[in-house]
């Protein structure tokens, strides 16, 4: 099985359509805590969306219910039209945790990934020293994560999930316990791969700045229970800077830090 390869050629794969999704939790007690009211959502393939929200407003439980590791209570999500059942191999998944195997080099941990796919082991070394090439760590391959700054074991988790070329990914706060310089060298590098590979991204911060940097659209949430209230087109042109923020998306960041003060004071 040889690994799916992705270009803003074909970038017409990745689309996700949620429809009616609702996902309810049983509590302590035998009641229900509904995570995440009600939920009609279509995510364009190659675009990069971002869910903000306070804390318990459904983002992660949205964000689990595409990757296939939480079923809806009630509706569907279609991954380019087909049913999201499980955990399926064509969305990746990265967290703000690393989980890299601490007794596998950098190198190591990117070609356990590809094991899957049978590849000739010349051919699995040099798509996992490629995937490290990508986020600039070929020359720490032979490193163990306990070598390894925090960004760059971050980096081996983005290059072990994208070696596979995922149609779709899903990344939940993957850089919140990150340094604010080592986070804008991540923002960097993570552009840098989508705008190579177009890969549908759904992210999930709670940082307005960083969503409004990296997306296309910013999808803002409140609890009681977790629903969108509002979504935002960021149509700044890329590359985008922190320091220097247009009018519009001024107008956005403003909007935002408004519905986020609005969600914690309810």
């Amino acid at each position: 099985m040889a690994i799916p390869q992705t270009s803003p050629e074909d970038a017409g794969t990745g689309r996700v359509d949620i429809t009616g999704v609702t996902i309810t939790y049983g509590g302590a007690r035998g009641g229900h805590n509904i995570a995440l009211a009600r939920t009609d959502l279509t995510i364009e393939a190659g675009s990069f969306i971002s869910l903000i929200g306070p804390s318990g407003c459904g983002k992660s439980s949205l964000l689990n219910a595409v990757g296939g590791f939480v079923r809806p209570s009630e509706g569907s999500i279609t991954v380019d039209g087909r049913p999201v059942t499980g955990p399926n191999p064509e969305v990746g998944v990265i967290f703000q945790q690393y989980a890299l195997f601490p007794w596998f080099t950098a190198l190591a941990n990117v070609e356990f990934a590809l094991k899957r796919f049978g590849l000739p082991r010349a051919q699995l070394r040099e798509q996992a020293i490629a995937a490290l090439r990508e986020v600039g760590l070929e020359q720490h391959a032979m490193k163990f994560p306990g070598q390894l700054s925090g960004g760059m074991k971050q980096r081996v988790a983005v290059a072990r999930t994208l070696a596979a070329r995922p149609k779709v990914l899903l990344m939940d706060e993957p850089f919140g316990a990150l340094d604010a310089q080592t986070r804008h060298s991540m923002h960097e590098i993570l552009m840098r791969i989508w705008e190579r590979h177009k890969t549908t991204v759904i992210f999930v911060t709670h940082d307005v700045d960083e969503a409004l940097l990296l997306s296309d659209k910013v999808y803002v949430m409140s609890t009681g229970p977790g629903r969108i209230v509002r979504s935002l087109d960021v149509k700044a042109p890329r590359p985008r800077s922190v320091d220097k923020i247009d009018p519009e998306t001024l107008a956005h960041r403003v909007t935002v830090l408004n519905l986020l003060k609005h969600a914690d004071e309810g």
